[in-house]
């Protein structure tokens, strides 16, 4: 009973961080063409986000690894996220909206590593984590329904910020769980016997990270999407990964560096078809085949890194990963869109992750050391 109390408090927590940062991430280019017109300085603003979630992810997972520390890293990046979302309410132009992206990408970077680790060191039976870390993926969804509704800008940030201060409740309900100190294995061999994940997860999101900077506009401006329209679309997203991973909790047993070849192939399909796509409603299918790929990916490559190495300083070198290409993808879109169209960044996106996936077939399936 116990176990059961902690795993869903778990999930909730989650739940309320991933639906926190979502329900501002996904609308990003749309709140940051309200203070600019340019499309490279959109760019930089969604990219500033993540610039500065890079080196915070990869600082604090170390950290929490060598002292043994998870929950003061969560509650300190609730807390965080809480004032520095809320901050984005008076950003009114580039300048002050880049420093709330910048603040925003500190505090979450403090918490992910810490959050995934908790989640993998808090059930004996590892395949049932797959059902706790869903609940990232039903945060989004429930952050990107909550945008659809209010189908305005301003209020989001206030509720983007309670959404934090509940997890951060809920969190004050967590155990502090007995942990070793993982002290070996620094940051530079993780990467070096791992980089061919770590480059093929970078090349693959580029891609994607590009497509999703672009995709809103796109969206808006050649279709005529309204808020809650565009939120129908991303919703198919999350409620797909929110179902795959749960699946993948008892149904899907497939060896964790398969899911993550496969989540990183897939990826490339899905920007074929939305290249055609001739109305909003249209993106939906391949929408919903995104969160297929993001599941198989995210589970399969977090858990064959924690399977192997020190469980925050590789979830958080992940998840900087992930970042890094947040930042280089929305550049490089911003300066396609600006300079051919839309289109032109899913060809792009098309053939990166084709070059992933390439990369991704190196990956052993052995454990490694």
């Amino acid at each position: 009973m116990q176990k059961l109390t902690i795993n869903n408090l778990v999930r909730s927590a989650s739940f309320f961080q991933h639906a926190g940062v979502s329900i501002v991430f996904v609308f990003l280019p749309i709140i940051a063409k309200e203070v600019t017109d340019s499309l490279f300085e959109i760019g930089i603003i969604v990219a500033s986000f993540s610039f500065s979630q890079i080196l915070s992810e990869i600082y604090f997972g170390r950290i929490s690894d060598k002292k043994g520390k998870r929950l003061f890293f969560i509650r300190l990046g609730f807390l965080g996220c809480a004032i520095t979302f809320g901050l984005h309410y008076f950003a009114e132009d580039t300048i002050l909206l880049l420093l709330a992206r910048v603040g925003a990408g500190i505090s979450t970077g403090i918490m992910v590593p810490a959050m995934i680790a908790y989640a993998y060191e808090a059930e004996n039976n590892k395949a049932k984590v797959a059902s706790i870390v869903s609940f990232h993926a039903l945060g989004w969804l429930a952050g990107i329904v909550a945008a659809g509704i209010a189908n305005d800008i301003k209020p989001i940030f206030l509720i983007s910020s309670g959404l934090f201060l509940c997890g951060l409740a809920i969190t004050s309900r967590l155990p502090n769980l007995a942990l070793e100190k993982q002290v070996e294995h620094g940051i530079a061999k993780i990467i070096s016997k791992n980089r061919f994940l770590f480059l093929s997860l970078l090349l693959r999101h580029i891609g994607a990270s590009s497509v999703w900077t672009i995709l809103p506009l796109m969206l808006m401006e050649r279709f005529g999407a309204e808020l809650y329209q565009i939120s129908i679309v991303y919703v198919a997203n999350n409620l797909t990964a929110f179902i795959v991973m749960n699946l993948m909790a008892g149904k899907i047993k497939i060896n964790n560096v398969t899911k993550f070849k496969i989540g990183i192939g897939v990826t490339a399909l899905v920007f074929v078809g939305l290249a055609l796509i001739s109305d909003w409603w249209m993106a939906m299918p391949f929408m919903a085949l995104v969160g297929v790929t993001w599941a198989f990916l995210f589970i399969g490559g977090n858990f064959y890194l924690m399977e192997n190495n020190p469980h925050s300083t590789s979830t958080g070198i992940f998840s900087s990963t992930l970042s890094i290409s947040s930042v280089v993808g929305p550049v490089i879109a911003g300066t396609i869109a600006f300079y051919y169209g839309y289109v032109e960044v899913m060809y792009f996106a098309i053939a990166i992750i084709v070059c992933a996936f390439l990369i991704s077939l190196k990956v052993k399936k052995e454990k490694i050391g």
